[in-house]
């Protein structure tokens, strides 16, 4: 059975697959070809949207067998540092992000003001905040993430925003992309004192043990399969805003360093290279964390539920990470 793809509607990248049409025949065609789907990945700009995937639910572990199609490793959440209560109580490499108990995760906050002028949806830095791409705090980090929509909230509520950071690297100055090639971002595990937010306040930074230290990664990565450039950056929340945001660059959140990190974070989520998708029960998304970059919106958890599953895949993130540990497994 052949894959059918084509543009995805309502964006300047990113694929939807329309064949086949049920998770079984999706995952038997994958393993039996299983260098398809991959493929299909890197030529629609690291982002594929699924439709109808409702199985998934029913059969988590065909969710598992699809995520294994895309790299050699689909983490464990069992062997992390992830709270409990969110990982799938069969299938451990499946991460709950809902707001249902026993997760009860709150969605992000509503951007102030909650709409543009217009009345459109926020999607620019600094007005929406969240930017990020997954476990970019650690090395090696991770290739590919699948999420897959079990409850969704109401229509214009809960949606997830992705910007293409190969489309925004290419279109950046000359001046600029010389500046940024060989610069190294400075990366943290949101929550320990070391964002924009938390220095700012004059809170002290949590000790930190060697497992979830601060990680360089670089600011323009290269793809390994394509050779496509990216802008490899997160915002407020994930970044160093101790040490960094950059290395070598004055630190501190009115240094230097923020001042770029502004500048590219506001270039990289201009609405000409974001995606906003609205979820409908059984959306299944794949998307490469090496070029993207994702935000979640609001929604009002005091009348709604919501219900997603995401596996991470790693396995390629390219030379510069070769033969290296991971950094937040301690011997």
């Amino acid at each position: 059975m052949s894959f059918d793809v084509t543009a995805l509607p309502g964006a300047t990248f990113g694929g939807l697959l329309t064949a086949p049409i049920n998770a079984a025949d999706l995952i038997f065609s994958a393993e039996a070809n299983p260098t398809i789907l991959p493929l299909l990945l890197n030529e629609f700009n690291g982002f594929l949207l699924i439709k109808g995937m409702g199985m998934l639910e029913e059969k988590p572990e065909l969710f598992l067998r699809l995520s294994q199609i895309f790299g050699t490793e689909v983490e464990s959440y069992k062997e992390t540092r992830m709270a409990q209560q969110n990982v799938h109580p069969e299938i451990p490499e499946i991460l709950m992000v809902s707001n249902i108990p026993p997760a009860d995760r709150k969605p992000p906050a509503q951007p102030n003001p909650p709409r543009n002028p217009d009345g459109s949806l926020p999607i620019q830095f600094p007005h929406r905040r969240g930017w990020h791409t997954d476990q970019s705090y650690r090395r090696p980090p991770p290739d590919i993430s699948l999420f897959f929509c079990v409850v969704p909230a109401p229509k214009g509520q809960a949606q997830t925003l992705y910007a293409n950071g190969i489309a925004a690297y290419e279109s950046l100055t000359s001046e600029m992309k010389t500046r940024i090639n060989s610069l190294i971002g400075i990366h943290a595990k949101p929550g320990v004192g070391r964002g924009e937010v938390a220095v700012r306040a004059g809170e002290a930074p949590i000790q930190l043990g060697p497992g979830d230290q601060p990680q360089q990664q670089p600011v323009v990565r290269v793809h390994p399969e394509t050779g496509a450039k990216s802008l490899y950056l997160c915002e407020a929340g994930q970044m160093d805003w101790v040490d960094g945001p950059f290395a070598g660059i004055e630190p501190g959140p009115d240094g230097e360093g923020a001042d770029l990190l502004y500048k590219l974070m506001t270039h990289f989520t201009k609405p000409e290279f974001v995606y906003v998708h609205d979820w409908d029960k059984g959306d299944l998304v794949i998307y490469d964390n090496r070029t993207l970059i994702h935000a979640a919106t609001w929604f009002d958890a005091t009348k709604h539920q919501r219900l997603m599953w995401r596996t991470t895949v790693s396995g390629n993130p390219g030379p510069e990470y070769a033969g290296e540990t991971k950094s937040w497994i301690v011997p």
